[in-house]
């Protein structure tokens, strides 16, 4: 999942973008997006790095990680729900028969797992959610969304109808989103469609008009109803079996309920409106088991510098296969692949200790960074892991690494472009420099598969800890033409693709928890390498950029800052390097980086 900018804005605050270039939309993006312009590093790894990529490519056990997806998939798994507590014990027992400890009998020293539980959530679910077209003189009633059909068709927070349901008529209201669309129209205790999100229907019609329920037919644009070739693609929208599932606010006064509707559902309403009034008639059995909140973390201890740390997340919540079930199965199976390739001394144990998370997106991290504030100030570098599973065959998006903020954030670049899901602001003077974005890109470049980047965009766990000064970066696919939706389920995972994502992330983790200074010198020779190939492309596509320009002199104003802020960026992610090897850098790489920075200040 990626969280909305609006729920998300009190969390990361790098706002508002350079003037004159404004963030790409959802809307802007919708066409097909060009692959970006990447420098190959793959080259460029450290020996041991190799190695590693190819052991942890033999240990990670594909099947096991899509019987998690399969697992996963039976449950709508909302934070304190049945289903989602299932999984942190599914994924917990995993664990530990891959030699994890349970903290408590847990070897000093040794890896070791543990529950973290605070706040409360809802803990929502539902076995019941349909919503039937009621007979008329010349029709039969017909059930337009149901749980055994759509799965996810009720939103989130949805309460039980009486038994027997509630039989109410349907007003179609539009879009919805202005009192102007309501005029004329009496909603009250009725139900309500509209083209406009669930939760601003509910707010207009329930809140504020009486109505009893919404059905909401909000789509994005990049959502499709079968992979690409298939009958299902082909056909007109009226007769898409394809939904987004939502949620409504948490109402125990108004105790009503919300479904999102496929185009079939909707255009089967609408044409029975225009012979005249109509009603439905909605069934509804929900449950809220109100509970803790469940964190799973487990660590591999550092052998130098235990106290520093790199970390790893996925997210439970949510009910696809997707997202984010294949997030959390690729992120057990790298670490177990990890675990058992130190134990047999094919991969070196990390001098930094390594820290798996698994829990409620945006929140769990939050609470690691405020529960454990001496073990936060010294993350060094965050991967999350969001979506790492789907066929792009299927799907239609590849893998990418959502890039730590850089210029391209900042600037809107034609070698760059950003995904569908549209570019957050950022600020030019919030840039730091980073070695991560390169040292992951090189390491999944090793793999045989397409990886692809594109400029930060927010929306995930990333996210948090961006916030909090930790350079990181995000491993997902997109565009996906199922994203959120009732078709997101294991067909359309591949694990083959959670294999290769985990172990991208499993070795550039390695890397930068256990560098040597052999190891340090080749990934300062791959950051400059980096540097070189991206202010070659800089200067290419700057003139163009100022060429095309209707006013030059602001062109080249931009441009010099883009390069400017490249420069500052490099230097930067060089000195980082010095701080790679948790023994501490030699004279050697000291030497190394400073010729390297002086190169570089020539270009």
């Amino acid at each position: 999942m990626r969280i909305t900018r609006a729920w998300l804005a009190g969390v990361v605050c790098l706002s508002v973008a350079a003037a004159g270039h404004s963030r790409v939309s959802a809307a802007q993006a919708s066409g097909a997006r060009s692959a970006p312009v990447m420098a190959l590093l793959s080259g460029y790894l450290p020996n041991a790095t190799t190695s590693t990529i190819a052991d942890l490519t033999r240990r990670f056990d594909q099947q096991a990680a899509m019987d998690l997806v399969v697992f996963m998939d039976q449950y709508w798994r909302n934070a304190a729900n049945a289903g989602f507590n299932a999984t942190v014990d599914r994924i917990k027992a995993r664990l530990e028969v891959s030699g994890f400890t349970p903290r408590a009998a847990a070897a000093a020293g040794g890896p070791s797992l543990w529950v973290e539980e605070f706040g409360r959530a809802q803990g929502w679910d539902y076995t019941v959610g349909m919503l039937t077209l009621e007979a008329d003189a010349a029709k039969p009633e017909a059930v337009l969304l149901s749980r055994e059909q759509h799965r996810v068709a009720l939103c989130i927070n949805s309460f039980s109808t009486p038994p027997g349901g509630v039989v109410a008529p349907i007003v179609d209201v539009g879009q919805g989103v202005s009192a102007a669309d309501y005029e004329g129209k009496d909603v009250r205790g009725a139900v309500v469609l509209g083209d406009a999100g669930a939760g601003r229907l509910w707010q207009m019609a329930v809140v504020q008009r009486g109505a009893v329920g919404v059905v909401s037919t909000a789509l994005e644009p990049y959502i499709r109803p079968g992979p690409p070739g298939s009958p299902e693609d082909a056909r007109p929208r009226d007769e898409w079996d394809v939904l987004q599932w939502g949620s409504v606010p948490y109402d125990e006064t108004r105790r009503a309920f919300g479904f999102k509707a496929t185009p079939r559902a909707a255009a089967r309403i609408r044409a029975r409106l225009a012979e005249g009034p109509a009603r439905v008639k909605v069934d509804v059995a929900s449950s809220f088991s109100p509970g803790p909140v469940r964190s799973l973390v487990a660590e591999i201890p550092g052998s130098v510098k235990p106290d520093e740390r790199v970390l790893l997340v996925a997210h439970i919540q949510e009910p696809g296969a997707n997202d984010n079930a294949s997030g959390c199965a690729t992120l057990v199976e790298l670490a177990r692949a990890m675990m058992q390739g130190i134990e047999a001394r094919r991969i070196p144990a990390p001098g930094r200790t390594i820290t798996f998370i698994w829990g409620d997106e945006i929140r769990a991290s939050r609470q690691w960074l405020t529960d454990h504030p001496a073990e936060a100030k010294k993350v060094r570098y965050m991967f999350s892991l969001d979506m790492t599973g789907e066929k792009p065959s299927l799907t239609g998006g590849p893998f990418l690494i959502e890039k730590a903020p850089d210029p391209t954030a900042v600037w809107s670049r034609p070698s760059d472009p950003h995904t569908e899901w549209g570019g957050s602001p950022v600020k030019a003077e919030s840039l730091k420099g980073t070695l991560l974005n390169d040292v992951f890109l090189g390491v999944c470049q090793r793999l045989p598969w397409t990886v692809w980047t594109n400029p930060y965009e927010g929306g995930s766990d990333h996210a948090v800890f961006l916030a909090a000064g930790v350079p990181s970066v995000l491993a997902w696919h997109f565009p996906d033409r199922f994203y959120h939706s009732n078709l997101d389920r294991p067909g359309m995972t591949d694990p083959a693709e959670m294999k290769y994502a985990g172990v991208g992330v499993a070795a550039a983790a390695l890397l930068l928890a256990g560098a040597t200074p052999r190891d340090a010198m080749d990934v300062t020779r791959l950051i400059e390498r980096a540097a070189l190939s991206r202010f070659a492309l800089e200067s290419r596509q700057g003139a163009e950029l100022v060429k095309a320009a209707r006013d030059t002199a602001a062109a080249e104003v931009i441009e010099a800052a883009v390069m400017a802020a490249w420069r500052k960026w490099y230097g930067e992610a060089l000195r980082e390097v010095l701080d790679l090897p948790p023994a501490g850098a030699t004279p050697e790489l000291q030497d190394a980086v400073a010729r390297a920075t002086e190169r570089l200040a020539r270009q």
